[in-house]
């Protein structure tokens, strides 16, 4: 047998054709395994983990599919950078959905595997450092205990990409809950057609909130769902110094998962105005406005599903723009709560903000390092940080020891590792370039499988393994990410 035995289905076909696009992958010369995740196949019950190298390479590379695998890709829209957009899977087909052991529904999903109908100018191919790229911080993210899609596979293609000069070329195959968007809703909306928009809302529903059928407004209760994940997730991307770095809301997922690694990046030092990404020239997406476009976003949603939200548009406009608004009340909730966890404030107090805040500026101004820090501070080990000598900080010292009186056998214990709050390892930048380097130049992995290693623990600090918590020694001046398209 040549291929896989996949059993999957594809029940994204049963919405209106509009939405997708029936595409297979484009062959590739000579696909071989960068990297297989032995440990999401076996969780997902994909029972691969003994195939053959060759047919995985050629499973996954799309060239050999089962025969009864329709792919497809789907099409949507999206604010790019605060322009709207008609859009689509460029590069990108979703084989079908896997059903879990659990019973779990999952899209598997080539990326980088040629045109599409939705290519415009573009080749629909990736290159082998992006591919890594995804794969790394993917797995990293989920190690952290954040929503994520995963990454299975990451398979060369044997044959190079043009992206200003010539790149190894790769197909990732990336595990997603859906890849449903909020541009996804604003396709839908742009269409013209309300049963576009029905449609779709209750094939959503249908797969990953059944019981909002019950509400009044399935509509709107989707989009408070929607709102309060995404609320949840942009306060955990701010506990681990996360930045996405492509905040379009053709990147934001309806299902809650943190999608599409393109430039995205770890904080170093702590700045929230910290915009790694090439083509954000105005910081739209900072560290610190992570929140706000989330927020923005949520706001599109909210338009998309305007006429079928309430049958009196102006009540439907009321009801939206209350959702809306209480994003924010409902961020900084959520942003509390996580910093409190970082802080192990175990009991509420009203000025907890004023407080973690005022932890926050001394982080700021003296350029300390964001993870090492929180590390530091509630591993009792506060001689580490640049600031520990300065009376401010002694002040807040004093005040931070007597708030966690209670709760003060959590530190230099084993239970404070299983809280799973402050990470001792991130996927360091100048640690990931060199990786990427190393494997793009000489075609040697090693250091990203030690990276991935590391970063598969990251709560628990190892005495061999220093290099890895280390900030880059020049700071990384002028660092920049590449969506890679």
């Amino acid at each position: 047998m040549n291929t896989l035995n996949l059993k999957l289905q594809n029940t994204y076909k049963d919405l209106p054709e509009i939405f997708f696009s029936r595409v297979c992958p484009t062959p590739v010369p000579n696909p071989e395994i960068v990297l297989f995740n032995d440990s999401l196949s076996r969780s997902l019950g994909l029972d691969i983990n003994e195939t053959k190298p060759r047919i995985i390479a050629n499973t996954f590379s799309g060239n050999q599919l089962p025969n009864d695998i329709e792919p497809i890709s789907q099409a949507y829209a999206g604010h790019q950078f605060g322009h709207f957009s008609i859009l689509g899977d460029g590069r990108a087909v979703v084989l079908g959905e896997h059903i879990s052991r659990d019973g779990q529904r999952f899209d598997i999903q080539f990326k980088g595997s040629g045109r599409t109908p939705y290519s415009r100018q573009g080749d629909g191919k990736a290159t082998l450092t992006s591919m890594l790229r995804e794969y790394i911080m993917s797995e990293a993210m989920s190690a952290l205990g954040i929503p994520t899609t995963r990454s299975l596979a990451v398979i060369s293609s044997g044959e190079d990409v043009y992206r200003e000069s010539q790149h190894p070329g790769a197909i990732l195959t990336r595990i997603a809950s859906s890849h449903i968007r909020v541009g996804t809703f604003q396709y839908a909306a742009a269409s013209g057609d309300v049963n576009n928009i029905k449609a779709l809302t209750e094939y959503t529903i249908k797969r990953h909130f059944p019981s909002l059928y019950e509400t009044e407004s399935p509509a709107l209760s989707l989009l408070k769902e929607v709102r309060n994940r995404q609320a949840k997730l942009i306060a955990e991307w701010i506990r681990v110094g996360f930045i996405h770095g492509v905040m379009n809301t053709d990147n934001m997922s309806i299902s809650g998962e943190t999608i599409d690694y393109g430039p995205c990046a770890f904080l170093d030092k702590y700045d929230p105005s910290i915009a790694f990404s090439s083509i954000d020239h105005g910081k739209r997406y900072a560290f610190g406005n992570q929140a706000g476009i989330a927020n923005w976003n949520i706001a599109r949603l909210a338009e998309s599903l305007l006429p079928i939200i309430h049958s009196d548009k102006n009540i439907s406009l009321k009801l939206a723009e209350e959702a809306v608004n209480d994003f924010k009340t409902i961020f900084e909730k959520e942003w509390i709560k996580v910093m409190r966890k970082k802080l192990l404030l175990s009991n509420h107090n009203s000025t907890d903000p004023k407080f973690i805040w005022e932890f926050l500026e001394m982080l700021e101004s003296s350029g300390a390092d964001y993870t090492n820090s929180f590390y530091a501070l509630t591993h009792d080990q506060i001689q580490l940080l640049p600031f520990s000598h300065k009376a401010n900080f002694m002040d807040w010292y004093k005040r931070w020891k007597n708030q966690i009186s209670n709760n003060c056998t959590l530190i230099n214990n084993e239970k404070l590792h299983d809280m799973k709050v402050n990470p001792a390892y991130i996927p360091r930048n100048h640690i990931i370039e060199e990786a990427l380097t190393t494997a793009e130049n000489e075609g040697d992995i090693s250091l990203i499988k030690k990276l991935l290693d590391v970063i598969r623990t990251p709560y628990k600090k190892r005495q061999d393994l220093t290099e890895y918590s280390s900030p880059c020694p020049n700071g990384l001046v002028g660092y920049q990410t590449f969506c890679g398209t």
